[in-house]
């Protein structure tokens, strides 16, 4: 019987701190409140956790202390991907020596390797190496300019039975479809859209069985209420939480119309950094982001702040956890300015 994801994961972020160090009591701190909320699994040094700002020795560190502290309560999905597969071979290594079951591995990003490429050269020697660990490709084109086909995968996973699970991140219906054809019944499609997370699960050929998720950083409870609710085929409750929490998934990617000293300029604030500010408001005691990446706009910060008002205006039940757990009281921060000055560019 293959390995089975289902459930909600949350792609946790990497805390810093003021000198962008490493917050290692605050990534402890967001693990205890995602177990406490009962989440699947948490997967740490991924994307979302800004792994390519990371060294090794910190990458490591980061799985290791998620992996401590979730103990058994909460599954740990490692990620291990890299654009060179030297360096994704020793992460995974790492991950198999501490005991861990489970990685995730991004298409090797800006190399611009062909699917058959990427089978031949990452993914497989991979799964050769380490055949107890459960890998879990992630495909997400629009970030890494590259992409491991449905056919490739599915060679993938009839020659290695420990790929066991994708993350769908093309935005593509069809290619999740075809995934499925190709992979089999009991390999996991899992959501790496929270937007399309229903629409994926809810479709009678793809079935995805989860997510790994962004938004779940903020509310890991209504996630997980809600992909339970749809693995069980309540699918009035599932949709009843999805429309609640759209403003926090449009969240994930910001686009603002800026005005330049040389004429008006489309900026998109990319995950993790709608994330880390959203976190930043609350007081969730997760820190400023690595460079490149640096703030939103001022348009960018008025966009998050009016999608978490109009959720804890209609669902305040949604961030009420975080009041305890982190000792911070939601109405300030939403209005009070002192919360989030410094959180945004002062101009373009």
């Amino acid at each position: 019987m293959a390995y089975r994801f289902r459930g909600t994961y949350t792609a946790i972020v990497t805390p810093f701190d003021g000198g962008r160090g490493v917050d290692w009591q605050a990534l402890r701190d967001l693990v205890e409140f995602q177990c406490r909320q009962g989440i699947t699994g948490i997967v740490p040094a991924g994307t979302t956790g800004e792994s390519p700002t990371l060294s090794w020795d910190e990458h490591n560190r980061v799985i290791d202390t998620v992996f401590d502290t979730a103990s058994s309560r909460a599954e740990t999905i490692a990620g291990t991907g890299s654009n060179s597969t030297d360096e994704s071979l020793e992460a995974t290594r790492h991950v198999a020596e501490r005991g861990m079951k489970a990685a995730l591995l991004v298409d090797p990003y800006y190399n611009g390797p062909s699917s058959l490429e990427i089978r031949r050269e990452y993914y497989e020697p991979i799964a050769e190496a380490f055949p107890d660990i459960q890998l879990i490709p992630y495909i997400i084109p629009g970030r890494t300019g590259t992409q491991m086909l449905p056919q490739d995968l599915g060679i993938l996973v009839a020659n290695y039975p420990n790929v066991s699970g994708v993350k769908e991140a093309t935005g593509s219906m069809e290619n999740a479809r075809l995934t499925r054809n190709y992979c089999g019944p009991n390999f996991s499609v899992i959501s790496g859209d929270d937007d399309r997370t229903l629409a994926l699960m809810s479709d009678q050929v793809i079935r995805c069985s989860g997510v790994i998720s962004v938004a779940s950083n903020v509310v890991p409870g209504p996630l997980q209420t809600m992909i339970q609710a749809a693995l069980t085929g309540d699918w009035g409750t599932a949709e009843k939480f999805a429309s609640a929490l759209q403003p926090l998934f449009g969240m994930v990617t910001i686009k603002t119309e800026e005005s330049s000293q040389l004429g008006p300029v489309s900026v998109r604030a990319r995950n993790p950094l709608p994330i880390k500010t959203t976190m930043s408001i609350l007081g969730m005691n997760k820190g400023p982001c690595r460079p490149p990446l640096g703030r939103v706009t001022k348009q960018g910060l008025e966009t998050i702040l009016r999608s978490l008002r109009l959720v804890w205006a209609t669902n305040p039940e949604f961030l009420e956890p975080i009041e305890g757990a982190f000792d911070v009281s939601v109405p300030d921060r939403l209005q009070l300015s002192r919360y989030w000055e410094g959180l945004a560019y002062g101009g373009y």
